[in-house]
């Protein structure tokens, strides 16, 4: 696989890797995106030949449209806010789900600059990884309340991209 692209080389470079050894293992992938607005989904899209590999992406923006698409417990989210370890397993459990997928990865996050609070600042993102065959693990990292929200997209995107490794 490989294509002319206008990401950025290492989002492209990865999204290329996460493709072929996705297809090698036979996998399927979905995604379920909030902060990152379709950005993995996108990177994947971007590829020739992604549609081997790439089933579905969940754009789930805002907390309605996780609810409506994904269907996240309004209830959990009153819980854990958001931008949780929580509500990152219930969008990627979903994702999977509702796509028939292999594999789901979720990101949902502050990418600034507003949003963040002492509890969770600006930069804070957690992630969720799912498979057919195991529980959702969630991750969280954080990228930074002194990046620009590009550059916190661009990082959770990246990090994404690299829990899809098989």
């Amino acid at each position: 696989m490989s294509t002319t692209s206008t990401l950025p080389y290492s989002l492209n470079a990865l999204s290329e890797q996460v493709l072929e050894k996705n297809k090698a293992a036979g996998r399927m992938i979905t995604t379920a995106e909030s902060c990152t607005g379709g950005l993995v989904s996108a990177a994947l899209t971007e590829i020739a030949g992604s549609s081997d590999v790439f089933l579905a992406g969940y754009v789930t923006y805002s907390n309605e449209a996780k609810m409506a698409m994904l269907g996240v417990d309004p209830a959990l989210i009153a819980a854990h806010g958001a931008v949780s370890h929580e509500v990152a397993a219930a969008m990627t459990s979903a994702a999977l789900e509702r796509s028939g997928a292999d594999v789901a990865v979720s990101i949902t996050g502050i990418a600034g600059p507003g949003g963040g609070s002492a509890q969770k600042p600006v930069g804070t993102v957690f992630f969720g990884l799912a498979t057919k065959n195991a529980a959702p693990q969630t991750f969280h990292k954080s990228f930074g309340a002194d990046k620009t929200r590009a550059e916190i997209r661009l990082a959770a995107a990246i990090y994404a991209l690299e829990l899809l490794l098989p």
